[in-house]
């Protein structure tokens, strides 16, 4: 596959029908403030949040600011509007997915969003709201992201061509890229940004969700790439190891993931599965297995869970002794202990689809997708201590930063 490169200001070879975007005069030097950015996958905005305390919202910004021309070219071509359509129906269960991550450049001036709908990751400029770069992936959809230690390059998954890239923040050119198993889907830099760990789900769109038929869904592993050479380091598949430790029943399909501090243990959840599995890095097995528990509303019909997600959004404190859990079809979250896998307070939440960590630590960050809403839960005491409205859908909730004197692009 030839390298893609991305579309910059100055960029001679463009993409056919694509058009370079304008870069705004570089930003004087700024203090930063820490933010909590929320992506609203169904409205193309992000929201921003105050990253702690009482989580007020600061702001909206536009991701999809070349909407229009976008879509032009998906119409004009019959197999781009294919995908399109499939995305739609599918995994954005008849929405278009307009966000799916989000991250700020260092310098806090550029949100970098991944939009699956437009198979492309954009580069918006915070303080005019235009696009800096555009890079659009191989196939036919980007998915979740993860940015290096050093803030300087960001991962992305092209589910459809099974590849991940490895683009320069600021520039968005491709730096490098790996091949995955099927539907590449979470990353995770480790090692102070050393590794990428990719993460592949297999087919979630299909109605074969028995598990008799969780052959039919793919080949799914966690690929292992070195981040300087972008050669693959290792692979892991989870299938034998789940195998080995009594748990034929699960899913392989590694879905949210977390690592302990010391990166000595791998949580992660899996498809269809109301809990979570502990991985031991070091002795290569599967240690232990949490259950959760499941709300007595939800419908055991697996084909109306969304894409193949029971649970669906983990992080863990920084002390390492707390895991939160979003209970996605079940409808809570909860703070479970990591010694003892016991969960705590199940906390109503309407479809929560993600967990992150806010700025001092304190609490867990969740999204509820289903109400519009972020929530705040305390990791010492299990309890919801905030909630504030967001935009449609919102999912991935990501820490950043901007200036501390930010003002919204569309109040100036």
């Amino acid at each position: 596959m030839a390298a893609l490169t991305a579309l910059t200001v100055g960029t001679t070879a463009a993409p056919a029908g694509a058009t370079p975007p304008t870069r705004s005069a570089p930003a004087r030097a700024a203090t930063l403030q820490e933010v909590l950015f929320v992506g609203n996958n169904w409205a193309g905005t992000a929201d921003v949040v105050r990253s702690r305390g009482d989580y007020a919202r600061l702001g909206r910004i536009n991701v999809v600011p070349d909407r229009e021309q976008r879509l032009w070219e998906i119409y004009l071509n019959p197999i781009r509007l294919a995908f399109y359509l499939g995305i739609q129906q599918g995994p954005g269960e008849g929405h278009d997915q307009l966000v799916d991550d989000m991250y700020s450049t260092p310098d806090g001036t550029a949100l970098v969003v991944s939009r699956p709908s437009f198979a492309d990751v954009v580069s918006i400029d915070l303080t005019t709201g235009r696009l800096r770069w555009r890079f659009p992936v191989s196939g036919f959809r980007s998915d979740h992201m993860a940015v290096s230690p050093d803030g300087t390059r960001v991962a992305v998954s092209a589910s459809t061509s099974n590849t991940v890239h490895v683009l320069d923040i600021g520039t968005g050119a491709q730096v490098g890229s790996f091949r995955t198993g099927d539907t590449p889907h979470e990353n995770v830099f480790t090692n102070g940004g050393r590794y990428i760990w990719n993460m592949s789900i297999g087919d979630v769109e299909t109605a074969l969700d028995e598990p008799w038929l969780d052959w039919t869904k793919g080949d799914r592993k966690i690929t292992i790439a070195d981040a300087q050479t972008f050669q693959q380091v290792r692979v892991i598949d989870m299938r034998p190891r789940l195998d080995d430790a009594g748990r034929s029943d699960l899913s392989d399909a590694v879905r949210p993931a977390v690592l302990t501090p010391d990166e000595s243990k791998l949580y992660f959840q899996v498809s269809f599965f109301n809990g979570f599995v502990e991985y031991d890095v070091a002795t290569d097995r599967v240690t232990r297995v949490a259950t959760l528990p499941k709300d007595p509303d939800t419908n055991e019909d697996r084909t109306t869970w969304v894409n193949d997600s029971r649970h669906h959004g983990m992080s863990i404190s920084p002390d390492g002794s707390r895991l939160c859990v979003a209970g996605t079809m079940d409808d809570y979250a909860t703070i479970v202990d990591r010694s003892t896998l016991r969960e705590g307070p199940l906390v109503p939440a309407d479809k929560p689809y993600w967990a992150t960590v806010s700025g001092d630590g304190r609490d867990c960050v969740i999204s509820e997708s289903g109400s519009d809403r972020v929530t705040a839960i305390n990791f010492a005491t299990g309890q919801k201590v905030a909630s504030v409205p967001v935009g449609d859908h919102p999912q991935r909730v990501r820490i950043g930063h901007l200036p501390s004197d930010w003002v919204p692009p569309t109040a100036r």
